[in-house]
């Protein structure tokens, strides 16, 4: 099993910028890929950013050039770095986490708490 704590959500203006935070412990040398999911209301989830146990990295085009992820040197805390941030950046953001590098078709298996991103003026 995999733990993951999320950290660093909160309210910012449009334009804005905020830092999420995501703990994993537990059996995190399975771990292959993790990344960060958006959801907001009515909406399904968003995969906004993954990082490979490679480096490998992906953005979903809405966040590309905005959001930037990245990781420890320990490869157990992994960043969510958000600027110029939009209301319509306003979602749940849940860290996850999956055994396999390629996650096609289906949600990452190991998810955190979420924590709440609002953005509003």
């Amino acid at each position: 099993q995999v733990q993951l704590v999320e950290s660093g959500g909160g309210w910012v203006r449009p334009g804005g910028s905020l830092r999420l935070s995501c703990a994993a412990s537990g059996n995190i040398l399975g771990i292959n890929v993790m990344g960060w999911y958006r959801q907001s209301p009515g909406k399904q989830h968003e995969l906004v950013a993954q990082i490979t146990s490679g480096g490998s990295i992906n953005y979903a085009n809405s966040v590309k050039g905005r959001f930037t992820i990245s990781r420890d040197n320990a490869k157990t805390t992994v960043f969510l770095e958000m600027i110029s941030l939009k209301a319509e950046d306003t979602a749940v953001y849940y860290c996850a986490a999956d055994p396999n590098t390629v996650v096609v078709g289906r949600l990452f298996q190991f998810w955190g708490q979420g924590t709440q991103v609002t953005v509003s003026s």
